[in-house]
């Protein structure tokens, strides 16, 4: 992990380059699956769970047995803290509820707006590297609370073909019954087109490799939403020597550990400070289990020493980082200049671990610079904004006379028709 020591504007760019996906490469391995996919349905996703995760399997859906048995295979400190995570987004999540808007904005004219669920959604929850439990929570609570009517949750078994047990009991807790052991991008394609197992949805959750990304930006040619464009995790961390070094190593390897092509970046306004986290990094990376991976990762990171408050955050707002962690002496001053995040963590006792798992927002952001357009995952993403008006003889008269003046102006000659037979209608019956 290479530290730079006030670097120009004109080579922000480079220093905080992403690991570049090759696209075109990417997408000749995708589209295929997803045509093939289209044509044989469930014949497919056997031959590719044989063929990419080394398994022979009879059905694709996870049979009740293994559902009922799942929770028998959990430790019951696991079954507690998923308990526990469970109910603060759930907490979080219910409070972003809005209430139906009702508003009469001219005399005889009622305008509404309300949220209506999204009826078919579906998640994706990786499983390979590492069981994604928490993502389940993050995806499966929101869409119950909003209200979807069908929800299939997609994720690959095991060699032996199983889904590991807290992947099952989560999604069975939250009350999520379609299980079905398919993943990469052919578990998009699935959700995309429908098979006879897997029902076709209107709109995809989940993060995944760059396949898994690929596809479901792929899948929105075909009419179906996916929640976000989505890369590699990452993570930021601005922090100065009020916060102990220990601290930024850790949770700048908590990020590392995710995939070789994570990224993370140390913002600091000390030299010193930065050469005392890069030595606590490796002290802590030697006893990680994942430390092969996390290597990897460090080799796209890197720590960048500027001068002040403002470079610190002009540099951030550019990155636009998917977790950002603002550890510093003036926190307030520093958190109020950022406009480029997925989510925040703020202070020196505010690990990023926190929001991936329990504090209950959610964990499901954008990443890849995409912070700069798109929010994470909310209980916005499962819902749709429907509006309504309605018009009483009096609100025809009153907005009437706008309609046509405007509808005539823009040459538009039957919309003002449709305005002008009311109206006419309305003169003839006095």
């Amino acid at each position: 992990m290479n530290i730079l020591v006030n670097p120009e504007e004109k080579v922000w760019k480079k220093a905080v380059e992403r690991p570049v996906f090759k696209t075109k490469q990417i997408n000749k391995i995708v589209k295929p699956i997803l045509r093939k996919v289209k044509r044989n349905g469930d014949k497919a996703l056997i031959k590719y769970a044989y063929e990419f995760d080394h398994v022979e399997l009879e059905s694709l859906l996870v049979p009740q047995s293994e559902i009922k048995a799942a929770a028998d295979e959990l430790s019951p400190e696991l079954k507690e803290a998923i308990q526990k995570a469970k109910a603060n987004i759930e907490r979080f999540h219910q409070a972003q509820q809005s209430p139906e808007l009702i508003e009469e904005v001219m005399p005889g004219v009622v305008c509404r707006r309300k949220s209506v669920a999204i009826q078919r959604v579906g998640l994706y929850i990786p499983g390979g590297t590492a069981p994604l439990f928490s993502t389940v929570l993050m995806l499966g609570v929101p869409a119950k609370i909003a209200g979807c009517k069908e929800i299939v949750l997609c994720t690959p078994p095991n060699v032996e073909g199983k889904v590991h047990p807290a992947i099952i009991y989560t999604a069975d807790l939250i009350g999520i019954h379609k299980i079905v052991k398919v993943g990469g991008a052919q578990a998009v394609a699935a959700m995309t087109f429908g098979t006879d197992t897997v029902p076709q949805v209107d709109k995809i959750f989940g993060p995944g490799n760059q396949f898994v990304t690929a596809a479901k930006q792929l899948a929105t040619k075909y009419g179906v939403a996916i929640d976000m464009p989505a890369g590699p995790s990452e993570v930021l961390v601005y922090a100065d020597d009020s916060t102990p070094a220990e601290f930024v190593a850790a949770d700048l390897l908590s990020q590392a550990e995710h995939g070789v092509d994570s990224q993370v970046v140390l913002v600091t306004h000390s030299q010193k400070f930065a050469k005392k986290v890069l030595k606590e990094i490796d002290l802590q990376l030697e006893v990680l289990p994942r430390k092969d991976i996390a290597a990897k990762s460090l080799d796209n990171s890197v720590a960048i020493v500027v001068k002040d408050l403002q470079e610190a955050l002009d540099l951030i707002n550019f990155y636009a980082p998917e977790h950002l962690i603002i550890s510093v002496e003036n926190e307030e001053e520093a958190v109020e200049g950022i406009v480029n995040a997925g989510s925040i963590f703020i202070g020196k006792y505010t690990p990023e671990s926190v929001g991936d798992y329990a504090s209950g927002t959610n964990h499901t952001l954008p990443t890849y610079g995409y912070a700069r357009n798109y929010s994470g995952v909310s209980l916005d993403s499962f819902v749709k904004k429907i509006t309504y008006q309605k018009l009483t003889p009096e609100g025809i008269q009153n907005i009437g006379p706008t309609v046509e003046v405007m509808a005539e102006n823009e040459l538009l000659h039957a919309h003002k028709n449709a305005v002008t037979v009311r109206l006419n209608s309305l003169k003839k019956n006095k």
